[in-house]
């Protein structure tokens, strides 16, 4: 196995990513890839409390997370690597590359976004930073649960000119 689900959610941690999707890939290991929380215990003892026994958690920047992406990959567990915004996933392609795929599952509205679907809404910049990813070599696919329809980068970024 390797890393499953390279996801983007500004929630991190929450049911949908342990429940929703770690329970159907039968994930063994989470990384959770975010710079402030990777430094603060505080934060990280708060996400520690959403995942289950027998899944191991892993806290790292993104310069920890490039330099530990190998081992991940090799790991014969499936994992979950999950950042919480566009910019911090972008970062991380660039300094390791090789993802293969990355799933927009929740980024919520804030001044300066506009909706794309009810569960994403993005700035100018994050659109660019997803086109980024994609030109990178990523697929880029909204998708908020495992039954759901994967929506590819296209079709996201086109949903929010019909409303």
């Amino acid at each position: 196995m390797t890393i499953e689900l390279y996801r983007i959610d500004d929630r991190l941690i929450h049911g949908q990513v342990v429940v929703g999707w770690g329970q159907p890939l039968n994930v063994g290991f989470i990384v959770l890839v975010d710079d402030d929380v990777a430094a603060s215990e505080w934060e990280k003892e708060l996400y520690r409390m959403g995942v289950p026994p027998g899944v191991d958690l892993y806290f790292a920047s993104v310069k920890e997370a490039a330099e530990g992406m190998q081992a991940w990959r090799d790991d014969q567990r499936p994992g979950i690597l999950l950042t919480g915004d566009v910019e911090t996933m972008r970062r991380l392609t660039a300094a390791a590359p090789g993802i293969p795929a990355v799933n927009v599952g929740g980024i919520h509205h804030r001044s300066g976004r506009a909706e794309r679907l009810r569960y994403v809404f993005l700035t100018p910049d994050e659109e660019r930073g997803l086109r980024a990813l994609q030109e990178g070599g990523a697929i880029v696919t909204a998708q908020d649960v495992p039954s759901a329809r994967p929506m590819p980068l296209r079709e996201l970024l086109d949903s929010g000119a019909q409303k």
